[in-house]
């Protein structure tokens, strides 16, 4: 998983002016992230900053915690309040953690729904102005279709590129079918130049809608889309190409061709708001995301680092996260044979090809 850069956070959070100097205090710790994560300087210390006074500690009162690496189930050793996070297509496990903020459309009444796209991608960078030319954007598009990636399992973004480059060349600038010779270092340059980006997730799952679909927009490119057939809640369909809106890959290759041959329809993608509305969607609304905060930091729970039982005390607790993990790693062994079997042989609709 790549790590969101500074201007990021920074853009995301709105860069305040200063919070005055009796901002209460939050004692906040992290466990489980990706490497190179800082738990000094990151999206949620910066957020938390606009009305808390964040003090990182061994001992945290509150504990954001993920599912990554080695250490992903160090927040069991804690006696705090837990709060789960993942941009990885793992659900919480409420018998570990007391709130939630993950891709899933859920009601549970600890949860809220921060997708991973809004910590790469400042939202207000996706809302097209009155004044947005289509047709400048249009002329500034010289090359054809990006492909940037670096998991290779995921069966169907490969054969969509297979597919889509017998029509015209597709350029690779990533770890995976890379076909410039070298590695994109810059994403959103190397994007601004082309028609189409192919905006494939690793994985489909309702809900589970990562950077992918949005670097694209923020560089004009019309992203070809797979993976949560639920976008729609948070991005404006018609003003992109998803494979969730096609019968097959045939079919959404058949939609590129149509475009790219058709400045018109070209042109009327582009004047499409990112978003419904021209708005961004309440999961990437700072201050919905702050209130959540207010109430996990002012809610009196009964936390289950607290809980006793017997099944607690047998480690009875941990077998579904336990099984729900084993199960990940089946799917992706499963993936990288069938993804190492070769091209898919059919043009079946693309939530066919799903592994199990």
């Amino acid at each position: 998983m790549p790590v969101p850069s500074r201007w990021t956070f920074a853009a995301f959070c709105y860069a305040p002016a200063m919070p005055p100097d009796d901002r209460p205090v939050v004692r906040l710790g992290f466990a489980g992230f990706w490497g190179g994560f800082d738990p000094h300087d990151n999206f949620f210390t910066r957020l938390l900053a606009r009305r808390w006074r964040v003090e990182i500690h061994d001992r945290p009162e509150f504990l954001i915690h993920s599912c990554m690496g080695r250490r992903k189930h160090d927040h069991r050793t804690h006696d705090c309040v837990r709060i789960f996070y993942t941009g990885e297509n793992v659900p919480p496990d409420w018998h570990s953690t007391d709130w939630a903020f993950t891709f899933e459309h859920t009601s549970h009444p600890r949860h809220f729904r921060l997708p991973h796209w809004p910590l790469y991608v400042d939202p207000a960078r996706l809302v097209k102005p009155a004044g947005h030319d289509p047709d400048a954007a249009l002329a500034r598009k010289t090359k054809f279709c990006a492909f940037l990636a670096s998991n290779p399992l995921c069966r169907e973004r490969n054969e969509f590129f297979r597919r889509l480059s017998r029509y015209k060349p597709v350029d690779s600038g990533g770890k995976v079918l890379n076909t410039l010779g070298y590695r994109v270092r810059d994403k959103h340059a190397f994007l601004a130049d082309y028609k189409f980006a192919i905006a494939f997730e690793n994985e489909s799952h309702p809900g589970y809608t990562t950077e992918k679909v949005a670097d694209p927009m923020i560089a004009d490119a019309i992203p070809l889309y797979w993976g949560d057939p639920l976008v729609g809640l948070d991005f404006d369909t018609r003003s992109f190409l998803s494979a969730h809106d096609s019968g097959s890959l045939d079919d959404l290759v058949e939609r590129v061709i149509a475009v790219d041959r058709d400045p018109t329809l070209h042109r009327q993608l582009l004047a499409r708001p990112w978003f419904p509305g021209n708005r961004p969607p309440r999961c990437a609304d700072a201050e919905a995301i702050l209130g959540q905060f207010t109430r996990i930091f002012t809610t009196p729970i009964d936390r289950v680092s607290r809980r006793r039982s017997l099944a607690r005390t047998c480690g009875l607790d941990r077998l579904p996260a336990a099984a729900a993990a084993a199960g990940r790693r089946i799917r992706r062994k499963w993936r990288k044979l069938v993804n190492d079997a070769g091209p898919l042989f059919d043009a079946d609709g693309p939530g066919h090809h799903a592994a199990p």
